[in-house]
């Protein structure tokens, strides 16, 4: 039976499993391909649920993987997202990966005694393995939507020059101003690559700095608070160990005054993180590190900027930074006998 069960040290993924989870998050058009590849999904295992096991079948082109929890309706059975929390990733990967959750199903009876309950996350509605899988399944489970959120995206194509030419002119203009000012006080960026545990514990470290002087911090919000203060640590571990943690730092008086970082997947960058200094907010801060990750991207030669969910008014203003939308839908299905 295809279960990993944590050790002393935490989950032993097979290699094979790992190369083949990275690829396909990559390659079968997932609508936050960053966040379906191992380093997001099993930084929430290790903070949120590091005792359970994960389930997984495979072929050479699909994979299911899926979370295990045993302690919610008592004697039910459920196969999570191995990320749940915000239910970005996707747990099924691959034209092929219908067939394979059906096929593993007389496998989980025998396991569980009964039929386990599905929970989907960043299902996309038109493809066709979601087509695929309500036809092979539906017979078995019947489909609930949970939520519905939408992605955004922007193309790096052309460079900093493409990119600014798929915003507007008002938005062109305001970033041209904010640079002019915030150069006369002395700004200048800082950027960051952490490669090992140490230096990302270090960057890290820089990060909680600013982030108690921002906004979110003097509120008790944002990254200082438990999980999310472990999640994001461990998730910039492990993003420095596969050389693809991307960290700004706005500088001004030799000291640090703001910070965006996010992690990459191929040539796809996905923003995570951003705060600065709650004192110097006329300055722009966030929008010109913004602009300095575009630039750094596109010297990097990355083909396209992720900045996650842009569902809810606290994310309007990625509206000025992005065009493209990628609308995701999280799903249970619940056996029919």
């Amino acid at each position: 039976m295809p279960f990993i069960t944590p050790g002393p040290k935490g989950l032993n993924i097979p290699r094979k499993l790992l190369s083949l989870w990275k690829r396909l998050a990559l390659t079968t058009n997932q609508a936050d391909p960053v966040c379906c590849a191992p380093a997001w999904n099993l930084t929430y295992h290790r903070v949120a649920c590091p005792e359970s096991r994960l389930f997984y079948v495979a072929s050479g082109s699909s994979l299911a993987i899926f979370r295990e929890d045993l302690v919610g309706a008592p004697g039910i059975p459920c196969l999570y997202p191995v990320e749940s929390g915000w239910m970005f990733a996707s747990s099924l990967m691959g034209e092929d990966a219908p067939e394979l959750l059906l096929d593993s199903l007389p496998s989980l009876i025998r396991e569980y005694g009964r039929l386990p309950v599905f929970v989907l996350g960043g299902t996309q509605r038109h493809r066709p393995e979601t087509r695929d899988l309500y036809a092979k399944l539906n017979g078995f489970y019947a489909f609930f939507v949970n939520s519905r959120s939408i992605q955004c995206s922007a193309s790096l194509e052309g460079g900093p020059e493409g990119w600014a030419s798929r915003r507007s002119a008002n938005h062109r203009a305001k970033l041209r101003k904010a640079a002019k000012k915030a150069s006369r006080r002395g700004m200048t960026f800082e950027r960051a690559r952490p490669s090992d545990d140490r230096e990302a514990a270090a960057v890290f470290a820089r990060i909680i700095a600013v982030e108690r002087k921002s906004w979110k911090g003097i509120n008790s919000r944002g990254i200082l608070q438990s999980p999310s203060i472990e999640f994001y640590d461990e998730l910039l571990r492990r993003l420095a160990r596969e050389k693809a943690a991307y960290v700004i730092f706005a500088r001004m008086d030799d000291r640090d005054i703001g910070f965006i970082f996010g992690g990459a997947a191929g040539k796809i960058y996905r923003g995570q993180q951003f705060s600065y200094d709650n004192e110097l907010g006329d300055l722009s801060v966030g929008n010109l590190m913004q602009l300095e990750k575009v630039r750094w991207l596109s010297e990097l030669g990355f083909e396209r900027y992720d900045m996650g969910p842009i569902t809810g008014s606290r994310m309007e203003y990625k509206n000025h930074w992005t065009e493209n939308r990628h609308p995701i839908e999280a799903w249970t299905l619940r056996r029919r006998f």
